[in-house]
C-alpha cells in the first residue's frame, strides 16, 4: 500500500515538473517574440501587415464565391 502511494506521489511530481517546464518555455518564447517585434518594429510591422492583407483578400474572395454558389 505504501509503495503504491509513493508511486502516485512520484508520478504527480513528474507531471508538475513537466507543466513547469512548458510554462518556462512558453514564457521564453513570448519574451523572444516581444523583443523581436520591439526591435524590428518598422520593417516587421510592414511585412506582417502585408501578410494579413493577403489573407484578408483571400478570405473575402472565398466568402464571395461561397455566397454566389448558394
Amino acid at each position: 500500500m505504501a509503495l503504491s502511494r509513493a508511486r502516485i506521489r512520484k508520478r504527480r511530481n513528474k507531471k508538475g515538473q513537466g507543466i513547469t517546464e512548458y510554462g518556462a518555455i512558453l514564457a521564453f518564447v513570448a519574451l523572444m517574440v516581444s523583443l523581436t517585434f520591439g526591435f524590428a518594429s518598422g520593417s516587421l510591422s510592414k511585412s506582417v501587415s502585408a501578410a494579413f492583407s493577403v489573407v484578408r483578400g483571400n478570405l473575402d474572395n472565398l466568402s464571395t464565391a461561397a455566397a454566389s454558389s448558394s
